[in-house]
């Protein structure tokens, strides 16, 4: 086992999970179910990256701990229940695992071929944070496709209180109420359900808001920070929907649109050019530290 501490065995259902992907979106759900109570295993790619990982979630710990949102113990409680490794085998005995890999669905299947042959427990429930991509594609690539269903969480994941529940045409009912329950009394936040389609419920009406500012920006109708200004002076959002594209990584919301195009076919959703050009050249927003804004880099 190739780890960073170690971790208690539990026999309540779903306290044993696991997390794949330690990046912004897997961090901040191992932090939630870390902070919750749960014996937590992270998976990454490798060693370095769990590393990676492991340094991810103790600063926002921290950061917590600065702000006054969380006491010290309780942080240092919350990382002791924390494994990194970089071997996905070390996910065997888990109970529930939540996938938060790159936006690409053959990754993704990938990744569910591989975690139906690691995960020992049949009974074990198998979970994405896809943004958009269809989740009964995922259930199919696994031989419990009634055991798979989407569970979205939103960024910063330790701060926002929503989790989108999207159950396939496969999921058993009794697994979409065993999670919905997890979520609400365990990690203590609101649940909404959603039928698997492409971009469930706040991505199908976000989306196209934010890619309706990039074509604005795009044409020259007006500058990014005024169309940000005005969004929140004029009509009371916390931020513009550049400022939030770039907050949200312009390579996963053009990942997103793309999937609700592929879907609907409809040209509201479909990436803009300014959009896909940025994406190449790797100006993803506060990640790079530049998008339709600059930001500094710590």
């Amino acid at each position: 086992m190739n780890s960073d501490s170690s971790h208690p065995t539990g026999t309540r259902p779903g306290q044993r999970v696991g997390i794949v992907g330690g990046g912004q979106m897997g961090a901040g759900i191992a932090e939630v179910c870390a902070r919750a109570g749960l014996d937590t295993v992270v998976a990454e790619t490798d060693a370095a990256a769990a590393r990676a990982a492991r340094e991810r979630v103790a600063g926002s710990l921290e950061h917590a701990v600065r702000r006054g949102k969380l006491d010290r113990v309780s942080a240092e409680d919350a990382l002791a229940r924390l494994l990194f490794t970089g071997e996905l085998d070390d996910l065997a005995d888990r109970q529930l695992v939540m996938e938060a890999v790159t936006e690409d669905a053959d990754a993704k299947i990938e990744l569910f071929t591989a975690l139906d042959k690691i995960v020992e427990d049949p009974e074990a429930i198998l979970a994405t944070n896809t943004s958009a991509i269809p989740v009964m594609r995922l259930g199919m690539a696994t031989r419990r496709a009634d055991r798979v269903l989407g569970l979205h969480f939103f960024n910063p994941v330790p701060v926002l209180p929503l989790v989108e529940i999207v159950s396939s045409l496969h999921t058993a009912p009794q697994v979409t109420e065993t999670v919905e329950a997890f979520v609400r009394d365990t990690l203590g936040k609101t649940a909404i359900r959603s039928r698997d389609r492409a971009g469930f419920v706040v991505n199908a009406l976000l989306v196209p808001y934010l890619l309706s500012a990039i074509r604005m920006a795009e044409s020259g109708y007006a500058g990014a920070a005024d169309i940000d200004k005005g969004m929140v002076l004029g009509c009371a959002h916390p931020m513009g929907p550049l400022g939030l594209a770039d907050l949200i990584g312009l390579d996963t919301v053009a990942a997103i649109a793309t999937s609700l195009y592929d879907e609907f076919k409809e040209p509201l959703y479909a990436p803009p050019p300014l959009l896909r050009r940025m994406v190449q050249a790797g100006l993803l927003g506060r990640k790079t530290g530049r998008g339709f804004h600059t930001y500094g880099r710590d």
